[in-house]
């Protein structure tokens, strides 16, 4: 059930909003997460909980947007497969956060778009410009930086996680984009919570521990502050284009600095800055060139053989 289009036009302030919320919830997920891993819980324990916590949330969301319409139209396939990608993507991304400082992990996870880019590419074959494939050079230039190769963090575990748990995020996404020509975003997230459970599940029979009072406070934390980023998220992309929304995610970095400063006593190196700043102009382009290739009308035979459309 799609939203009414009046409803995305009119609320632009409120979507931002949203967004910006959303991002804080994100922020403290993955705060919360980190605390946890601190405090003696294993990564199979963080995301089970994650979203045994976040299915109340997820249910009575897609209850009251749908009903009881709640069987999928789409292949039960696709839903498998975009809960395997995103149970991959959730232990790459709460496993970046454990071995790399919050502000640096959450930076590397802003190169998401680029990996989108590059996979939109390769295995949709939609056509990709010199305006887009600069903005993933310049993103990946910001990696780099990011990574200062003079010192031992280049090349680091950390580093490869979080990049691989960018990938496989840009693989959740064009997953969705499949998902989303039949499904509608409450059925798709209600799908995903629900069906992640059982495998995660059955790993707890081994993987589970006993926990004092605090930790599983923190895991309910986990839980509700996941379920309502995903819900704010999506109601973002009700009330405003995705042009307007998508960059206030870069929020996200002022929460997780916040948070890293906080509760861990570190602020970011100005590698760091100076490459979440490529990054993010990286990630910001993209969008602004998709807005534009959507909007604009389409291009003569001469523009198109040349890529000036991408």
């Amino acid at each position: 059930m799609s939203a009414p289009a009046v409803e995305r036009q009119d609320r632009p302030l409120f979507a931002i909003m949203l967004r910006l919320l959303a991002m804080m919830m994100i922020g403290a997920t993955y705060a919360i997460g980190k605390l946890l891993l601190e405090r003696g819980a294993n990564l199979t324990e963080v995301l089970f909980y994650r979203q045994l916590f976040a299915f109340p949330v997820a249910a009575v969301w897609a209850l009251a947007m749908v009903g009881t319409a709640l069987m999928p139209r789409a292949p039960i396939r696709g839903h498998a497969t975009r809960t395997a990608l995103g149970r991959l993507g959730m232990l790459l991304n709460f496993g970046a956060v454990a071995l790399l400082p919050l502000a640096e992990a959450t930076s590397i996870g802003f190169t998401m778009p680029i990996f989108a880019t590059i996979l939109s590419a390769l295995l949709l074959k939609e056509r990709t410009g010199i305006h887009r494939w600069s903005a993933v050079l310049v993103g990946f230039v910001g990696v780099v930086i990011m990574a200062h190769p003079e010192s031992a963090n280049f090349a680091s575990m950390g580093l490869f996680v979080a990049l691989a748990g960018a990938l496989v995020t840009a693989m959740v996404a064009i997953v969705l984009r499949d998902l989303g020509r039949t499904e509608s975003s409450p059925v798709i997230v209600f799908w995903f919570t629900l069906l992640s459970l059982p495998p995660m599940g059955l790993l707890m029979l081994w993987f589970g521990q006993s926990h004092d009072l605090v930790t599983w406070l923190l895991f309910l934390g986990l839980g509700l502050t996941g379920g309502i980023a995903q819900l704010l998220m999506t109601a973002a992309l009700r009330w405003g284009p995705v042009s307007l929304v998508i960059p206030m995610d870069y929020s996200q970095m002022i929460w997780a600095t916040w948070a890293g400063w906080l509760l861990w006593a570190t602020w970011p190196e100005p590698s760091t800055w100076a490459g979440a700043a490529l990054i993010a102009a990286s990630g910001l382009y993209i969008a602004w060139r998709e807005h534009v290739r959507r909007s604009a009308p389409a291009v003569s035979p001469t523009e198109d053989r040349a890529g000036k459309s991408g």
